[in-house]
């Protein structure tokens, strides 16, 4: 399984940012994917995720602001990141996830620094 995120950088506080997460080596469209962040001394968290069959959900911390879709497709997931915070610097990961919710396979993670 390989996941291949891109699309952070740096942005100042309001601003928007569209992460995607290339996928191979499973069948996509029968994998729930998820976005997690970690921010510098902190634990990793899930921060949106969408299950094979598109039921969505968000942590509390990101919900009105933040939109996470799927490309069955194209094997891709996208977080769609509006009215950035400075609180959501963080490097972001995707992840493939079996249906508990378990985490399968990462991505390598993608920096994205909001300045105030």
């Amino acid at each position: 399984v390989q996941l291949q995120a891109c699309g952070g950088g740096l942005v100042q506080a309001g601003g928007s940012l569209r992460l995607s997460c290339a996928a191979s080596g499973i069948i996509f469209s029968r994998n729930d994917m998820a976005w997690y962040r970690q921010a510098p001394g902190k634990q990793r968290e899930a921060v949106a995720r969408i299950t094979s069959g598109s039921i969505i959900g968000y942590a509390d911390s990101v919900k009105g602001r933040f939109t996470i879709s799927r490309d069955n497709a194209k094997n891709t997931v996208y977080l769609q990141m509006n009215s950035l915070k400075p609180e959501d610097t963080a490097v972001y990961y995707c992840a493939a996830e079996f249906s508990s919710g378990t985490p399968r396979a990462w991505g390598q993670g993608t920096l994205v620094t909001v300045s105030s």
